[in-house]
């Protein structure tokens, strides 16, 4: 008769090699210039201080965000999709506008004479209280925008068209330079009727004296969620680096968008 005899080898945890799966947290290409300024701003953006957001960026850019569509689509809010019911202050009126990074067109709206106060935000989507990583992740449909408020009586709309024109290329769908993703799209976002007048007959100008296409949207403005206070006044805190940009009113200085 054959016998068979069963071994049983064992093994311990310590002798099994694991796999290793690690992304690198250390990302940095460069940022070529932004319509029409230089700019040293890397492509998926350090914007804050530890590298979580600029990972979720560029894995929400992969559609491995921290929402998927489905998530967001149960998320939707009428609150989101309701008109923007802050005040401004007595005498001043609102505008909203949408340019690409939102850094570089604040400080630009800064500098407007009769520009009383501006913020950096998020808008247009339809997530209520968004955060930076979810407009990140291309689910929201968010738009980084600025808040201004000015003066009227010493600030023309069409003065504020000129600097938002002035800032941007407005015939690049969902970009501006390296940015790209919805966030970064071209709008102004009116909450007048004569405002919404004066954006549509500034877009047609703009677009015979470009004489191409400008994806520029014109709506009314929606819901506005005021962004991480990091984002506030960027460059006129001097950013990462810590290089102060002026906001004296009328200052011509270019300006430098970094991260």
């Amino acid at each position: 008769m054959l016998l068979l005899r069963a071994t049983t080898v064992t093994t311990t945890p310590a002798s099994l090699p694991l796999p290793l799966l690690s992304i690198s947290s250390h990302l940095s290409l460069s940022k070529p210039s932004s319509f029409p300024v230089t700019s040293t701003k890397p492509l998926f953006p350090l914007r804050h201080s530890s590298s979580t957001p600029k990972i979720m960026s560029w894995l929400g850019r992969l559609g491995f965000g921290t929402r998927t569509p489905a998530d967001a689509s149960m998320d939707q809010s009428s609150i989101a999709q309701g008109p923007d019911d802050d005040l401004p202050a007595p005498g001043q009126q609102f505008a909203q506008f949408g340019a690409g990074c939102f850094w570089g067109v604040e400080l630009a709206f800064q500098r407007v004479p009769g520009v009383s106060k501006t913020e950096v935000g998020y808008t247009q989507g339809f997530l209520h209280n968004p955060t930076y990583n979810d407009i990140c992740s291309g689910t929201t449909n968010h738009s980084e925008v600025v808040r201004v408020q000015y003066d009227p009586k010493s600030c023309s709309f069409d003065s504020l068209l000129d600097c938002f024109w002035e800032r941007h290329d407005p015939t690049t769908l969902n970009r501006q330079g390296n940015d790209v993703g919805t966030q970064y799209r071209s709008g102004i976002y009116f909450y007048t009727p004569e405002q919404e007048k004066a954006a549509i007959e500034s877009k047609e100008r703009h677009q015979k004296k470009l004489n191409r296409t400008v994806v520029t949207e014109i709506l009314p403005a929606k819901k506005f969620y005021r962004a991480e206070e990091y984002h506030q006044q960027y460059l006129a805190k001097g950013g990462r680096f810590g290089f102060k940009q002026s906001t004296e009113k009328g200052c011509n200085d270019p300006i430098r968008c970094y991260g």
